[in-house]
């Protein structure tokens, strides 16, 4: 499937998804009914922001908290909220722009507020909720959004960072494996080369000696020819040190294996035993392998020699492991060490292919340990200390914000829950109250037995009746549930001196407009 057409089912199953909210409150008569007109124009809304939010976030996040804002200016409607907070997580995970998103909320705070000052409802409680809305369905989505954007960019530049740590630790490995080969190269020139020339030309000298026997002519001609062979075979070794390839200089007889070496040692009277031996081990571990062991049992025969040495090398699939270990020596001393030269090119060889390396003491002995891992193995990153600083810095950011938020949050919404909870309950008329008012009644009989405070903006669309003319009209919850519609009462007094009780009605909740007449009655009973 094509990304453009997967993105565009994307898009349309969260519209799908954003609208079943609007259409399920409706249906279950949880608020204040909307007309068709209102809950087609608030889907296209959502759809638009679902057809906007790749290309301009900010924009698709306006549109979303456009049908909100118009059903309730306080921001909290079930039908719109999971669209607003949908698209603010959306704004914070596609655009990096840390001002377009303030402009926008400041947007909907501005519009919230001057519609609260217009309705003259209850500013306090109905701003708090405002507050609490956009904070707990816009900015905390966003900042989780925001989030989620940065640990993937910081996660993506970190293996980034690695990858180029990695590969300048390879450049510098092999820069040092070049300095090396030709510090290696230009003493092997002067020393060996100078050396196996005047063997090669007193062995010539010694050949050509008047009145030698010929057994030893023909043993001088060996011992030249042998010179000069060792001769080219330096040649050789120097011409591959001077290249800048990983080709291994024949200092051991081509194709030996580990266990020919072993073999070969013990023939040559060390004492060493193989445990046992990898099969079909990689041709670059292989190499590795074989110099761990070589270099090992060189160090054991100068530095312990007549020692047991014992040779392991396992492999489980991704490792190969090679152990070299001297046991302790007859008399109990320890055993000698040399420079270390050697081991220590060994350790470099082997971090260079990614693996791990030990020698030291072991038992009263030594023991060489190389952990060389598959070619094509993954390796762990190259830590870098500016990516973890700069990953705990954006973590302990975006936690101080949260944390910021949710503090101003709770307190904002523990203020408009408490502010709301006690308007409410302490605006209720009971309904035996209500019924027992009489038309005609003065509003000093009337008003002991009324709560302490009114409804500041109630349903005035879903009553049966206007208000009287000229009249002081009061509006009173019948019940004391919160967070659901209720019905209403309606008393209306004359403006007179006695302030007459001239009208009550009842106002019903959504939905129930039909059975207003049979409460009536019921109340009236």
């Amino acid at each position: 499937m094509k990304p453009r057409r997967r993105a565009l089912l994307v898009d349309l199953a969260l519209w799908s998804a954003l609208a079943v909210p609007v259409l399920a409150v409706e249906w279950l008569h949880l608020h204040e009914p909307d007309s068709a007109w209102q809950q087609l124009a608030g889907i296209a809304a959502l759809g638009a922001a679902a057809a906007l939010h790749r290309r301009l976030p900010a924009t698709a996040f306006l549109l979303a908290a456009a049908p909100g804002l118009a059903a309730a200016s306080s921001l909290f409607t079930l039908s719109y909220g999971c669209g607003l907070a949908a698209f603010a997580y959306l704004m914070g995970l596609r655009s990096p722009a840390v001002r377009s998103a303030l402009l926008g909320f400041g947007a909907v705070a501005v519009a919230g507020t001057l519609k609260i000052g217009i309705r003259q409802v209850d500013p306090a409680a109905e701003w708090l909720v405002l507050m609490g809305t956009l904070l707990f369905g816009a900015v905390f989505p966003w900042l989780i959004g925001r989030y989620w954007r940065q640990s993937r960019e910081l996660t993506a530049a970190g293996w980034a960072r690695a990858e180029q740590l990695e590969r300048e630790h390879l450049i510098v490995a092999d820069r040092a494996r070049l300095r090396e080969r030709a510090r290696i190269a230009q003493d092997m020139h002067d020393s060996l080369g100078h050396e196996l020339s005047l063997i090669a030309l007193r062995a010539g000298a010694l050949q050509v000696t008047p009145g030698l026997a010929e057994a030893h002519r023909t043993a001088a001609a060996e011992l030249r020819s042998a010179a000069s062979d060792a001769t080219d075979r330096l040649r050789t070794i120097i011409g591959l040190l001077r290249e800048a390839d990983d080709e291994q200089a024949p200092l051991a007889p081509p194709g030996e294996t580990v266990a020919e070496l072993v073999e070969r040692a013990a023939g040559s009277g060390l004492p060493v035993r193989l445990v046992s031996a990898p099969e079909n081990t990689p041709e670059a571990d292989d190499r590795t392998a074989y110099r761990v062991v070589q270099e090992a049992l060189t160090n054991a025969a100068k530095y312990a020699p007549g020692v047991p040495v014992t040779v392991e090398a396992r492999q489980d699939g991704t490792t190969t492991t090679v152990t070299v270990t001297n046991a302790r020596p007859a008399n109990g001393a320890a055993a000698p060490s040399g420079s270390g030269t050697g081991l220590l090119g060994l350790r470099e060889r082997v971090t260079a292919l990614g693996g791990g390396f030990d020698a030291g003491p072991h038992d009263g002995g030594f023991r060489v340990s190389a952990r060389l891992p598959a070619p094509g193995a993954a390796r762990a990153p190259v830590a870098d200390a500016g990516f973890v600083h700069a990953r705990r810095t954006a973590r302990r950011r975006v936690g101080l914000a949260f944390g910021a938020a949710a503090v101003v949050g709770t307190v904002l919404i523990g203020g408009a829950f408490t502010w709301y909870a006690y308007t409410k309950t302490h605006a209720v008329l009971s309904p035996q109250a209500y019924a027992q008012l009489r038309t005609g009644d003065p509003l000093a009989d009337v008003e002991p037995r009324l709560p302490e405070r009114t409804i500041s903006d109630p349903p005035v669309e879903r009553a049966p009746t206007p208000p009287p003319a000229r009249a002081d009209c009061r509006y009173y919850r019948a019940s004391g549930e919160l967070f659901v519609t209720v019905d209403h009462f309606r008393l209306c007094f004359a403006d007179d001196a006695a302030h007459t009780l001239i009208d009550k009605a009842v106002i019903p909740k959504a939905g129930t407009a039909d059975q207003v007449r049979e409460e009536e009655r019921e109340w009236a009973r």
